[in-house]
Formats: C-alpha cells, structure tokens, sequence
C-alpha cells in the first residue's frame, strides 16, 4: 500500500507535489499552533477555575468561623464538605446537616475524605482533579478553614471541557478551510510560476518531432514565455543559449558537410581530368609502339606529365587532410630557420622557372630566425609566387617584402597585374575555386594552391591573408615570432 502511494505521488506533476508538500508543512503547522493555544486555554481556564475555588473557599472559611456551619450563597453542582480533625489527626465529616452538600455516591465522599487526609498530613492546600461517578469531572480543593476544621470544595469542570471542545472545532474547521485554499491557491499560483517550465518543456518536445538528420536541418523553436522569477528567467536564457549554440553547430555541420560534397564532387572532376588523359596517351602510346615508333617517346613523355599532374593534387589532398586532422597528427616539422634566407630561396627559384616575370625583393632584415617548417614555408611562398605568375601577363613585375611587426614575421607579395576581382576576393582560398577557371586548367592550376597555403600558415599559428580592396594584388603571410629559438 506504501508502496503504490510513492509511485503514484512520483506520477504527480512538480506543481502538484509541491503544492502538496506545502499543505503537509501548513497542516503540521496549524497542528503545533492548534496544540499550543488548546493547551494555553485549558490552563488558563484551569487557573481561574482554581483561583475561583479559593476565592469561594476564603468566604466559606469565614462563615464556619462565624456560624460554625456553611451559609450563604452556594454555586450550582458545586459540593462542599466540612471535616473536624481528631486529636490522633483523622478528618471526620461532620453531621449531615453542618457537613455541607455532599455527591450522592459514597464513592464521591470517599474522594472528598481522601483529600481531606491529604490536607490533614501536608498542613497545605491540596488541589487533585477528580471523576466523581454520575457527575463528571471535578476539580477538588482542601484547605485549611480554621484551628481543626479542614474545608474540602468541588466545582465541576464541564465548562472548561465543553469551551476546550468548541475551541478544538473551530480551530479544525478554521484551519480545514485555510489548508484547502492555501492548497487549491498554491496550486494555481505554483502552476503559473512554473508556466514557463511547461512552456520550455512543450519546446523541447518539438525539438525532439524534429529531424536532425537532415543535413539542411534547423532549431528555430525559442521558450518565450515571460515570468517565474529571476531563476527561471536564468534557466530560459540558458535554454534558449543552448539551442542557438545546437542551431549554429547545426548550421556549421550543414556547411561542412556541403563543402565536403563540393570537395568530394571537385576532387573526383579534378582526378578524371588526368586520368582521361592517362588513358588517352596510354592508349596512343599502344598505338605508336605499333604503327609509329617516332611518335612513342612523345606520348609517353605526356603520359608521365599527366601522372605527374596527378600525383601533384593527390599529395596536395593528402596534405589538406592531414592539415584538417592536424588535432590528430601535425604535419609539420618544427626546427629554427632563416625566413629571409627561404625567401630568397625562393625568388631564385621563381627567376629560374619564370624568366618573363621580373622579380624584386625589396630591402629588409638581414635575418628573421622563427621556429617553422622550413619546407612547408617554402612551400607556401612558391604557391604564392607561381600564383602571381599564372594569373598575370608576362612582363608583369612582382615583388617580395620582409619585415618585422610586433610579435610577427610578415612577408608580402605583390604583383602589378590585374587583381582579383571583387566578387572573387572572398573565395580565393577556397578549395578548388579558380578565379578564371578555364584558363587555370589550362594552366594546370588545381585550384588547391592557396588553400594549401591558408592551411599551412594556419597551422604554423599564423595568418594568410589578400591585402587591399582594388588594385595590384597583394598576399600578405604573418608568422609569429614568440616561439622563435
């Protein structure tokens, strides 16, 4: 049975429980004040009850005194009884006629007799609380009323009994009422308090309808409903923080997994282009082993440019991949160089494979000595520098600039061509994206360049960016200088 109670009232909702946890706490409350004022009455009432005794006891003492028997106005269903002590000090009820008014049952006198021994033996008042048979309860009082004589006095205490019994029914149906409002009200208010609950509640149940399998999938559900406090307000700002945190992660899942389409689509397009024609000059290359000799050395000198072409995007591929993971596994290997000197390493190498691009390296430091991989560096400026070539008409000046700027190297190369047009600004990093896509395939750009390069600057802690709005363009590459050795 206990047992069945928990689980039902764990079924209850929050509002209710706590509305009934308030009605249990309110009951113990109006027990304890209920218990206190009966208590507090009965005694109160009990003193005066006493008080009264000695009261009628002090005027009755008088009238013994005077006319050696009781007189005067007596109290109804009060009893009296007037004891003379022997010279051995037992009480002995006087006559009938002087005793007083007596109970009818012997069983009462014998309870009056016994009070008055009481007195006898103390030599004080003597006040017991007495069930007199066919009467009720009584309150007895014995005193002293003169040199032997003991006076013992009976008021009924069905006054005080029947006002504590009116007080305890009053006092239940008061705090009967006030238990069902506070419960019934606390009900409504805790239910309007925790309105916001029910309402972020109702908003997580449509997050759940929701499928966020999809890759285009969106939260646009927000809990919006004003009140419950300052705490509840803190836990919707919290919740609504945290589906626009869950939105945007969303958002990003949905364009990386759009950009992974695109990389998958570009890279399997870039990837048929040689190898068609691997297929192509591998087939001609048959054919002229065959039917003409002279033209073999020809189709298999392409044959190895295609390959060649390809295993070139293949190790580009592979080093975005491991750049991407780089979390996982670093790409690079970190050593103390000269950037001047990979610099100037690499002009020399732009002047020898493009004679028709005038190349200057503009005065700077003598040495920038930076903790990089001297390889990938290098990669980097090459990438940058056979872009300004490609992407310019012969006869175009380039030049190369090294300096020092706070806590980073930087190292910018501009070229006097054409510039990027506006609209391409953006994505020029972008893999697989060509500002002119048919004549960089012609090229045989891949589109991969400059990614590689963000990539690899990215990953040495610093930054490349395209310089400028308008004009000749410039790519400026930053690399920190605080971990250099």
């Amino acid at each position: 049975m206990i047992r069945r109670v928990r689980q039902a009232y764990r079924r209850l909702r929050l509002g209710t429980r706590l509305a009934l946890g308030l009605g249990a706490l309110a009951l113990v409350v109006f027990a304890i004040v209920g218990t206190a004022l009966t208590t507090y009455m009965r005694d109160y009432l009990s003193a005066q009850l006493n008080e009264q005794l000695k009261l009628a006891q002090v005027a009755q003492s008088r009238s013994i005194a005077d006319s050696g028997s009781l007189t005067g106005k007596k109290y109804y269903r009060w009893y009296y009884a007037v004891y003379d002590v022997s010279a051995d000090g037992t009480p002995v009820l006087r006559r009938p006629e002087d005793a007083g008014d007596l109970p009818g049952d012997p069983a009462g006198v014998a309870d009056f007799t016994a009070l008055a021994r009481a007195q006898t033996s103390t030599g004080e008042e003597v006040l017991r609380t007495e069930h007199l048979r066919g009467e009720g309860v009584y309150r007895l009082r014995a005193c002293s009323a003169g040199p032997g004589v003991v006076l013992v006095s009976g008021a009924p205490m069905d006054a005080i009994e029947g006002t504590v019994r009116r007080l305890v029914t009053v006092q239940v149906v008061t705090f009967g009422l006030a238990l069902l409002a506070l419960v019934v009200c606390g009900r409504a208010m805790l239910r309007r308090g925790l309105k916001p609950l029910s309402d972020m509640a109702h908003t997580a149940h449509g997050i759940a309808s929701h499928d966020l399998t999809e890759s285009a999938a969106r939260l646009h559900l927000r809990a919006h409903a004003p009140g419950g406090g300052p705490e509840v307000e803190e836990l919707r700002t919290a919740f609504n923080t945290m589906l626009e945190h869950i939105d945007d992660s969303l958002a990003v899942r949905a364009r990386a997994e759009q950009r992974l389409r695109s990389f998958v689509a570009d890279a399997s397009h870039e990837l048929r282009t040689p190898l068609m024609s691997v297929r192509g000059y591998a087939d001609l290359f048959q054919y002229a082993a065959a039917n003409a000799p002279e033209e073999r050395d020809r189709h298999l000198a392409r044959l190895r440019a295609e390959a060649a072409r390809m295993g070139v995007l293949l190790d580009d591929l592979l080093l975005l991949a491991r750049l991407d993971a780089a979390e996982v596994e670093t790409p690079l290997r970190m050593a103390d160089a000269d950037l001047v000197a990979l610099v100037e390493q690499a002009a020399d190498a732009f002047r020898a494979s493009h004679p028709g691009h005038p190349l200057t390296v503009l005065p700077g430091p003598d040495s920038v000595r930076l903790r990089l991989d001297a390889h990938r560096v290098r990669q980097v400026l090459d990438n940058l520098l056979t872009n300004a070539a490609v992407h310019t008409p012969p006869g175009t000046p380039v030049s190369v600039a090294v300096s020092v700027t706070g806590d980073a190297a930087l190292v910018r190369i501009c070229d006097e061509g054409p510039g990027v047009p506006p609209g391409d600004r953006e994505r020029v990093f972008d893999r697989f994206y060509r500002v002119d896509k048919a004549r960089s395939r012609d090229r045989g750009g891949s589109g991969l360049g400059l990614s590689v390069a963000r990539s690899l600057a990215d990953a040495h802690g610093g930054s490349l960016t395209l310089a400028g709005a308008a004009g000749p363009t410039v790519f400026a590459l930053a690399l920190p200088t605080t971990s250099s050795g």
